[in-house]
């Protein structure tokens, strides 16, 4: 397939990550697991590879690998309807970053403060890191329900500091 045949600027990124991910394999394969020096850079480029493969996964299925919630059967980045920009030359998808005011971090770092430590760990991990209640369970060393009912209390707790923007979450 050449690159005038592919639609999707991921099918181009996919590629080039397994491009990069097989020259890397070649890199691994040639050191020597013996030699200490090589077994740390070895270590590494196995870092880079599981990385590499993470990200393919990523962007062939259109979720995070191993987390249940999003897209499962299909592939968000590969759907070709009405995904082609050149379809859409007067769409505007600029956005303009927003910037907290002062009152607003204070407001976030009093709803924030009144969490138990764990509660605003796990709260945090959840919403704004996207991790799934099991990688947070290993990342802590606690049990998947403890993780759950952390982070119900968190959340019953934000909800209700901020009866009105009870959808944010």
């Amino acid at each position: 397939m050449n690159s005038k045949e592919l639609e999707n600027w991921a099918d181009r990124l996919i590629i080039e990550y397994e491009e990069g991910r097989s020259e890397l394999n070649n890199m691994r394969d040639i050191l020597n697991p013996e030699v200490m020096e090589e077994k740390e850079d070895r270590k590494h480029i196995n870092s880079m590879i599981n990385s590499m493969s993470f990200s393919i996964d990523w962007m062939k299925t259109g979720r995070r690998p191993g987390n249940m919630r999003g897209i499962d059967r299909r592939s968000a980045y590969q759907r070709r309807a009405l995904l082609d920009m050149d379809m859409f030359p007067s769409l505007e998808l600029d956005t303009e970053e927003r910037v907290l005011q002062e009152s607003e971090k204070q407001a976030l770092i009093e709803i924030l403060t009144d969490l138990s430590h764990r509660e605003r760990q796990c709260f945090l991990l959840y919403y704004y890191n996207s991790m799934s209640m099991r990688e947070i369970a290993d990342e802590l060393g606690i049990k998947k329900p403890s993780v759950q009912k952390f982070i119900e209390r968190a959340k019953n707790k934000v909800k209700a500091k901020v009866p009105c923007h009870t959808n944010v979450i």
